[in-house]
């Protein structure tokens, strides 16, 4: 070590309720019972073990501690979502961890990416840290895993997607519909060459607004033509490209269906990029931020993603306390909100 230089650290082991029991001149036990919030210890006894441990510096395990409880609950939920730092993610934890605060409980979070093998490690992750229940958007389509956790008692609801070989309880926007109001609103603008950019078609999600986007079509009578529908994934990079890609066809589209947000933001940043913004219509799934204050603001179809987390939070909560009722999906409605790229006219023009 040079002169000057700060010795290393060697970490402290942890306070130990042993510790904090001689400090305090009390039984280990009490410490115990102290922390476990039994009502008839002492209050001044209270008082002296607390100021024990608040001078050492001890934290109670709470693993441990709910170990020991008669009902093994540790206050922990597990929450696995397609991407922590996606909006719709991001919206959709926030309302959970709203209602688990409420309960007292703490919301553990863990992205998946779209992997079906890192939402298996993710989930087996989680229940070996003895959650409470599990709150997941799926990213695989076998969830049998999971029937062995089940029964031994581990709640889950599943959000966005419906659960396959497994039955559980879900919360779902009404992808389907949301999509066929979406491609309706440009057929009412006169579009009749409507693109479709979406996220993978193996992803439920997408295959619903897919078919959505279809039916709508179908019912115009107006064919879908292959060259106006690309599958791009759920890229910003991927719908630039495919946004470029269908606007320099012989004959392209007057307007476009995007139905994931960051496809969205992609067929944003390429239509501003081609000075095509208030030419050809834009109508996208899902809101994200500042949707509302580009020129024109841009229309989209809104999931309620406040009420789809609250309601799979209390679907979880409730069956924590008990109800043995059979396994339900709920399913959300969706709105369209115009605010300028949904109702430019085919000719390019505003309504």
């Amino acid at each position: 070590m040079t002169q000057g230089e700060a010795p290393p650290r060697t970490p402290r082991s942890r306070p130990t309720m042993r510790e904090v029991a001689a400090l305090a001149g009390v039984a280990i036990k009490t410490v115990s019972r102290v922390f476990n919030g039994v009502p008839t210890v002492d209050p001044a006894i209270v008082v002296r073990v607390r100021e024990a441990a608040d001078k050492l510096g001890y934290r109670p395990n709470l693993t441990a501690s709910s170990l020991r409880r008669g009902d093994g609950r540790t206050a922990t939920i597990g929450m696995l979502v397609e991407d922590a730092a996606n909006p719709f993610s991001a919206a959709l934890t926030r309302t959970v961890e709203n209602v688990a605060r409420e309960r007292g409980s703490l919301v553990l979070v863990g992205s998946l990416d779209e992997d079906p093998a890192r939402e298996r490690e993710l989930a087996q992750a989680l229940i070996d840290r003895r959650v409470d229940g599990l709150v997941i958007v799926p990213a695989g389509r076998d969830h049998s895993y999971l029937i062995s956790e089940q029964r031994s008692g581990t709640c889950m609801v599943f959000v966005d997607r419906e659960p396959s070989l497994l039955d559980a309880d879900a919360v779902v926007s009404d992808n389907r519909q949301g999509a066929v109001t979406a491609v309706d609103h440009l057929l009412k603008a006169g579009h009749r060459r409507i693109a479709y950019l979406g996220d993978r078609a193996t992803i439920s999600t997408a295959a619903q607004r897919f078919d959505g986007y279809r039916h709508a079509l179908e019912v115009a009578h107006i064919a879908c033509d292959d060259e106006l529908v690309h599958h791009t994934g759920a890229s910003e990079e991927a719908a630039i490209e495919a946004t470029r890609r269908v606007l320099a066809l012989p004959n392209p589209p007057t307007a476009l269906f995007t139905s994931q947000n960051l496809v969205t933001i992609g067929a944003v940043r390429a239509l501003r990029a081609l000075g095509r913004q208030h030419s050809v219509a834009h109508v996208g799934f899902d809101d994200f931020p500042l949707a509302d204050i580009l020129s024109p603001g841009i229309s989209v179809i809104a999931q309620n993603i406040e009420q789809v987390g609250k309601t799979a939070a209390e679907m979880l909560f409730r069956r924590l306390d008990g109800d043995e009722s059979a396994a339900t999906t709920i399913t959300v409605p969706t709105r369209l909100i115009e605010r300028g790229s949904g109702e430019i006219r085919a000719g390019g023009h505003h309504d």
